[in-house]
């Protein structure tokens, strides 16, 4: 029961995450799940069976909240269940101990770029025009592929491509991705139940954070107008390296004086990144009342 608990807590802050940054529900579940020893293609496919419920209670509420533009999610989301396919099958062939250090590793990836996309201040967007689908053809098929073969990712690849092109809202943005990841999610599921078959599917699992997403999901769709995004994602960030870079130590057998060492520049990083962010805010603020 504890367990289950802490599981549904785990779903509810990394959906609180995802729904107000477009990004990091797969990326932060994923990587705790790991944390806590589940296998890798067991763990993609708990998060990505929980998805398809949280991200159906997310897409609601970002609809009802205007942060949807259909234009994007019809162009994005098929190609990259497509990705998300191909990506889920390739991670059920692969073995447990060649697998975990490749999820590790691209989660690890993710969460640095977490780290310094947000630590870096974001661009205002001020323009409101759908990208067009030359771009979000390719840019939905690497994203799905990406977040099936990494138990996340889709957010952290699409999300920050979007506000890049600078041409949609940041809330439309997130809406939009956060919507178009109900069909990723869909098709990566069914890549694992035909890769792994449902006896290898931890579904208490799957159960608990689908209860903890959905509960956080409208929360989290009218906390994206209000939240400052540069603390969160920075603090996320960081997180996620944390977990990962300790998966990857194990994976490797590295000294202890190589585990001290590295915790200490992980925590060094991601503690100042974190006041860059509070530091950047502040002083927004501290502008919006002079003017």
């Amino acid at each position: 029961m504890h367990r289950l608990l802490l599981l549904a807590l785990i779903g509810l802050a990394a959906q609180l995450v995802d729904g107000s940054l477009g990004m990091a529900y797969g990326v932060t579940s994923t990587s705790l799940l790991l944390a806590g020893g589940l296998a890798p293609a067991a763990t993609s496919a708990a998060v990505h069976l929980a998805e398809v419920g949280t991200t159906l209670a997310s897409g609601i509420a970002h609809w009802r909240f205007g942060n949807v533009d259909w234009k994007v999610v019809r162009r994005i989301a098929l190609p990259g269940a497509v990705g998300a396919f191909f990506g889920a099958t390739l991670l059920s062939s692969l073995s447990t101990e060649s697998a975990a250090p490749w999820m590790a590793g691209l989660l690890l990836c993710l969460g640095v770029y977490l780290l310094l996309r947000f630590t870096i201040r974001p661009v205002a967007q001020q323009v409101d025009r759908a990208p067009r689908w030359r771009f979000l053809v390719p840019l939905g098929a690497f994203a799905g592929f990406i977040d099936a073969t990494g138990g996340g990712g889709w957010g952290p690849v699409a999300t920050p491509a979007l506000l890049a092109g600078g041409t949609l809202a940041p809330s439309r943005v997130i809406g939009s991705v956060d919507t178009s990841e109900l069909v990723v999610a869909v098709a990566a599921s069914l890549g694992f139940l035909l890769g792994l078959g449902s006896g290898d599917i931890p579904f208490s699992v799957v159960l608990a954070l689908l209860v903890g997403g959905v509960a956080a999901a409208p929360i989290a769709a009218w906390l994206v107008r209000i939240i400052p995004a540069q603390v969160l994602g920075s603090a996320v960030g960081g997180l996620i390296v944390v977990t990962n870079v300790r998966t990857l130590l194990a994976a490797f057998e590295a000294a202890p004086a190589v585990h001290a060492i590295t915790y200490a520049v992980v925590a060094t990083a991601w503690a100042a990144a974190v006041a860059v962010g509070v530091r950047a805010v502040l002083r927004d603020r501290a502008a919006a009342e002079v003017a």
